[in-house]
């Protein structure tokens, strides 16, 4: 029968090994650093587009193709949202790397 100190050191041995408490505290840190970057797109990027698009509202654009309708203003946000993400991500990686001699970028 396994006695309540073995279970706990084995759950603790789990917790170390698979490094689960440092992926908690990244995915906590990536969702917040996710709505950041929703609120820079939505807040101070769109409306700079909005003012280049036609009739200005971008969240309402539509592509019309023949008789079928795309409402594709979201869809950009999101977009913009995935490249300065995938561009922050990028070089905080980056940044890590450059002290690591054995890795390259």
């Amino acid at each position: 029968m396994t006695t309540p100190k073995g279970f706990i050191d084995e759950f603790m041995g789990f917790l170390m090994k698979y490094q689960v408490i440092g992926l908690a505290v990244a995915v906590i840190i990536g969702g917040a650093a996710g709505k950041l970057v929703t609120a820079m797109v939505t807040d101070i990027i769109m409306p700079i587009i909005a003012v280049i698009i036609p009739g200005g509202d971008w969240k309402t654009t539509i592509v019309n193709v023949g008789p079928i309708k795309f409402p594709v203003g979201d869809f950009i946000g999101a977009l913009i949202d995935f490249i300065i993400i995938a561009l922050v991500i990028f070089l905080i990686v980056k940044f890590m790397i450059k002290g690591d001699t054995s890795q390259k970028v």
